[in-house]
């Protein structure tokens, strides 16, 4: 009896201590059941808003292509330079890609260390030497337009089930891969000014979505913190 009256006497003792600690902790605002945070929560507001902080990084590099653009559509010594380091830059960009593929694909990664090799080579040379680099391009010009309207084609198919403007991109591969064998039958001269004419359309139209996203990014981040209430 007296074992009995001993442990029931311990358990309240235990009871009352317990009971006593967690009202301390509601008191001091603590967590419940003694639990620690682990660290500051961020949810997904808080990352949307410090991503629409950023806004100006668009909008800077949607000034820097359209200056590309007005550079290349100038039509002189400027503009041939201008796109020979573009394509030495998509060179170094593209080896890079290749680079981050050696490091994730152990098996194959001698063929993507390969290629990052001579993309890279390929890259310092049009860097080194835009002038010629750009008349290369415009002696292959009609086999890169066949190229790219063959990936926008298949893109196009791709995209199909979730993008109802497929269509769009489908012409586009189309019109492409027509001027592809409308050059390849064209003069140098004719070619080089096409190829200038592509560049500069190509980078006005990147600068201006740049501008309008940025813009749109800030919006965002503005109703965000509208809706945050700050």
């Amino acid at each position: 009896m007296s074992y009995t009256q001993n442990k029931t006497s311990s358990r309240s003792l235990r009871d009352r201590a317990r009971e006593r600690f967690a009202h301390t902790d509601e008191q001091q605002g603590g967590p419940p059941n003694g639990q620690m945070p682990l660290g500051p929560s961020i949810g997904p507001g808080a990352a949307l808003d410090k991503v629409a902080s950023y806004w100006w990084v668009e909008l800077l590099l949607g000034v820097f292509w359209v200056v590309i653009s007005v550079v290349v559509l100038k039509f002189n010594q400027a503009s041939v330079t201008t796109v020979g380091i573009l394509t030495g830059l998509m060179f170094l960009l593209f080896a890079a890609q290749e680079s981050v593929l050696a490091a994730v694909d152990r098996p194959r990664r001698w063929l993507w260390v390969i290629f990052s090799v001579l993309l890279a080579a390929s890259g310092i040379v049009a860097l080194i030497h835009p002038t010629a680099t750009f008349a290369g391009f415009a002696d292959i010009l009609g086999f890169v337009f066949l190229l790219i309207g063959v990936m926008w084609m298949v893109q196009a198919f791709t995209e199909r089930p979730i993008n109802d403007l497929w269509w769009l991109t489908l012409i586009a591969g189309i019109l492409m891969t027509a001027m592809a064998f409308w050059v390849s039958g064209q003069f140098f001269v004719v070619r080089a000014y096409t190829l200038l004419i592509f560049v500069g359309v190509w980078a006005m139209t990147t600068g201006i979505i740049d501008i309008v996203r940025a813009f749109q990014i800030r919006e965002a981040g503005h109703e965000l913190g509208r809706h945050l209430g700050r």
